[in-house]
């Protein structure tokens, strides 16, 4: 059965406990070939009250997905949950003392196969990009507009035109094109908790400019110098996403796929990495 509609419990950054509404996929596997149904309403039943009263964790997903086999009574050894919901978090300002809510969507994907729990995470981050080729043509032409006002200047240091031309001579860029990068971990079962804050914040901090919430001047300034200082092509946020990824203990493989909704170009520019975590 598929969309599901369910209260979640989640975590949000204080450690208090939320409900969130979510949409639930449910399947079961049928290891009688001749057998030619599940048993749907004690699948439906069984999730109606799974998750209302308790945080969603490892050992939770586990029991549910056991649960759920033995209401087959023998037919199912295998079961398989996909939640899917918004997650809102808190971000503060970056210069001010403002905060607002960003809601990211996250997918939870647990399975229980043969006794082992296997589960996936999906979360999507959006962030800026500035393109580094673009940024570099516009100091160019910076610094010809100075040496041509300032030709009749004498003497005028070439060093000058030198540093307006160099990436010290962009402190700050103006507002750059809206990104996206969606990721996709596969877990390691021996932790406690779904790791989607601290995964969520890894990815932010790695990109360097995630998309702020609350803005006042001095954040908006704030977030254009941080956009000056992390110029990168698509295949340069993804790299730095599948590094942070790669040293996580609680992530065993990981697929990411970043799109960077090009404002000069009415196409995306799109990389995508995937690997095995090193830890």
């Amino acid at each position: 059965m598929s969309n599901i509609a369910l209260p979640l419990r989640v975590a949000t950054t204080t450690g208090e406990a939320i409900t969130v509404p979510a949409s639930v996929d449910v399947s079961v596997d049928l290891r009688d070939a001749s057998a030619r149904g599940i048993h749907m309403s004690r699948l439906y039943l069984q999730l109606q009250h799974a998750f209302a009263s308790e945080t969603v964790t490892p050992a939770g997903l586990r029991r549910v997905l056991q649960v759920l086999i033995d209401t087959q009574d023998g037919l199912s050894t295998r079961a398989r949950l996909v939640l899917r919901y918004e997650h809102l978090l808190l971000r503060q300002a970056l210069a001010s003392e403002h905060a607002g809510w960003k809601r990211y969507p996250v997918e939870i994907d647990a399975a229980l196969i043969d006794g082992h729990l296997r589960l996936g995470l999906r979360f999507a981050v959006e962030y800026s990009s500035t393109c580094p080729a673009s940024a570099a043509l516009s100091r160019q032409l910076n610094a010809d507009r100075f040496a041509e006002d300032f030709a009749d200047a004498r003497p005028l240091s070439s060093a000058i035109h030198e540093w307006l031309a160099s990436e010290r001579g962009l402190a700050a860029t103006p507002h750059a094109q809206r990104s996206r990068a969606d990721v996709r971990v596969v877990l390691r079962p021996a932790f406690d908790e779904v790791p989607l804050l601290p995964l969520v914040d890894a990815v932010e901090a790695a990109l360097g400019t995630p998309v702020q919430t609350a803005v006042k001047r001095e954040d908006e300034q704030a977030f254009a110098e941080l956009n000056a200082a992390n110029l990168m092509f698509c295949e340069d946020a993804a790299r730095r996403v599948a590094a942070a990824l790669a040293d996580d203990a609680r992530v065993e493989r990981y697929d990411v796929r970043v799109a960077h909704f090009e404002s000069l170009h009415p196409h995306d520019a799109v990389a995508r990495v995937s690997g095995i975590a090193r830890s």
